[in-house]
């Protein structure tokens, strides 16, 4: 699968705390965006791809709003931003093995107007660890992502500046990026006076709510090269495992089920950690950067937060992180921003934030915490 298929196109929303409109809507405007920027049109498309959790419309009725009266793929993914990178990779298959030509890739979501995350509300999740939640109020995600914080910062030494260097970095990122909805500076001592939503994560340790949709057009490699932009090869797109936080074999909650699937990722594309330019890391809490980090060999266990204050994550650095300010600063597309902005830069199309020698990028998805499962892609530009 190396090389062979490629991503021809993006497009996205702005992102809202207010769309206004449906998640349908969203995604058909992110959809005909990606096509437009691949110069293709909607007879072309034979294949749609999107992940959810239940807040989206399927892709089925995505299909029939576009005219795509016998699409070759059609898939729904179950599982929020674990599976962002799965998508992709799903739609790298199913060009590569010939079961279709073009096939769209999109995340629609009305997250912060609509259907929060952890929100009141709304039915149980159907997850059978639920019942053990419920007893100790362990309900929304900074609440669970809390104690994968703890883990981690007593087993590396991590402290909260630590984290707060994740989320200043990222908003100095997101200063430069047209699109970010937070874009004025953040402090240190602006992130330590900020209030805790549940310890030790503050208010910037957490991402933003958002209204959007991003959508990618994945396509054949030669095909890719005969469009309007300069094409970005999938050369490898690896599914692992994860964490529950209530059952399950996996004990140790400072490591993530990433740095099991790293190798074979890497192995995939023929390359090593020391090969990646730039990594677009999931960040829907700070701490998993920091953890992102090591589990994905890009810095040494225990000395992400070391790799981080020496400046090496920013631009400037060796490895330029969530160039585009992340979930934390730019906005939540459960994942498929951080995969829309590795292909502009790539491209060499990130304006004011583009790093030079971005050739290779790493893209992930969540690491496999509550879920279970995670994903993740390394992107080739050829420009």
């Amino acid at each position: 699968m190396r090389d062979q298929s490629a991503i021809a196109g993006v497009g996205r929303t702005p992102f809202y705390k207010n769309s206004g409109v449906s998640t349908l809507e969203l995604g058909l405007r992110a959809i005909t965006a990606a096509l437009d920027d691949a110069g293709l049109e909607l007879g072309d498309v034979d294949g749609l791809i999107t992940h959810s959790v239940g807040d989206a419309v399927p892709a089925s009725a995505v299909a029939h709003s576009l005219g795509v009266d016998d699409p070759h793929v059609l898939l729904d993914l179950v599982g929020g931003g674990s599976m962002s990178a799965a998508a992709v990779g799903a739609a790298a298959m199913a060009v590569t093995s010939g079961q279709a030509e073009v096939v769209v890739v999109w995340r629609a979501l009305n997250a912060r107007s609509e259907f929060r995350m952890g929100g009141t509300g709304r039915s149980a999740p159907t997850l059978v660890e639920f019942q053990y939640q419920v007893p100790y109020g362990l309900l929304a995600p900074p609440q669970q992502f809390a104690l994968v914080a703890r883990s981690y910062m007593a087993r590396s030494g991590a402290t909260s500046e630590d984290l707060g260097r994740i989320a200043v970095n990222q908003r100095s990122h997101a200063m430069l990026n047209p699109l970010a909805m937070m874009t004025t500076p953040l402090t240190m001592d602006k992130y330590l006076n900020s209030p805790l939503v549940s310890d030790p994560l503050r208010l910037f340790d957490c991402c933003l709510e958002t209204d959007t949709a991003v959508a990618v057009v994945v396509t054949s490699a030669a095909r890719a090269h005969d469009l309007r932009r300069s094409p970005v090869l999938i050369s490898a797109a690896s599914t692992g495992g994860g964490h529950s936080l209530y059952s399950g074999s996996r004990t140790d909650f400072s490591t993530s089920a990433a740095r099991e699937m790293a190798p074979r990722l890497y192995a995939r594309a023929g390359i090593s950690p020391e090969d990646i330019d730039i990594a677009e890391l999931y960040d829907a809490f700070t701490p998993l950067v920091l953890m992102q980090l090591e589990d994905y060999q890009l810095a040494p266990r225990d000395e992400a937060a070391a790799f981080v204050a020496a400046g090496e994550t920013t631009f400037g650095g060796s490895l330029p992180v969530n160039t585009h300010g992340g979930h934390l600063s730019e906005g939540y597309a459960h994942g498929l921003n951080h995969v829309a902005e590795a292909v502009l830069q790539l491209r060499g199309e990130a304006g004011p934030r583009q790093v030079e020698h971005a050739r290779t990028a790493l893209c992930t998805g969540q690491p496999g915490y509550v879920s279970g499962v995670t994903s993740a892609l390394i992107l080739r530009g050829v420009r």
